[in-house]
């Protein structure tokens, strides 16, 4: 079978995902995984589509016929893995929102050779305090030779630096 990562951008309205599983499905792909939302009147998402290698081109043409309502992006998906087999590190951060923080989070993790698998954010109102609080929920990988230890360490540092709370979930 074949990978195929599709992005998906388009305004919000009914049927989209049905739109896009349709042509999936009549192209024999298996829908995988995904993560679809809609956001400020825009729906986006992110759908991992399985495909034997001769029906993938057919499966690429024909969500282009989709242009005009969603813009679909093909890509290949990656089956390699890296020799040694890599760990996920979950944490959640919390903290008054202001503008930088998934830029310094994101550099911090990348410097220590963590990449991020999942990563979910919001801003919502905060009712006792006022103005604006940032949340996110976000799941790294890190290769088998990297100290998870030193990873918490960097993470420990950045929060106190930013002024927000960070968790390591079990």
């Amino acid at each position: 079978m074949t990978t195929l990562v599709l992005t998906v951008v388009g305004d919000d309205r009914a049927g989209l995902v049905s739109a896009v599983a349709d042509i999936v499905g009549a192209h024999g792909g298996n829908w995988e995984n995904s993560e679809l939302a809609e956001l400020a009147g825009a729906f986006a998402g992110i759908v991992e589509v399985s495909v034997t290698p001769e029906r993938a081109d057919h499966l690429r043409a024909a969500l282009e016929g989709l242009a005009g309502t969603l813009t679909v992006t093909v890509h290949a998906g990656s089956g390699s893995l890296a020799a040694a087999a890599p760990r996920s590190v979950t944490f959640d951060v919390v903290g008054n929102d202001r503008p930088g923080i998934v830029r310094e989070v994101s550099a911090a993790l990348s410097a220590r050779g963590a990449s991020i698998e999942r990563m979910s954010t919001q801003t919502t109102d905060a009712a006792m305090a006022g103005g604006r609080l940032f949340e996110a929920s976000i799941t790294a990988t890190v290769a088998a030779d990297v100290e998870v230890d030193d990873l918490v360490a960097e993470l420990e540092r950045l929060a106190a630096e930013i002024q927000v709370d960070v968790t390591l979930a079990d």
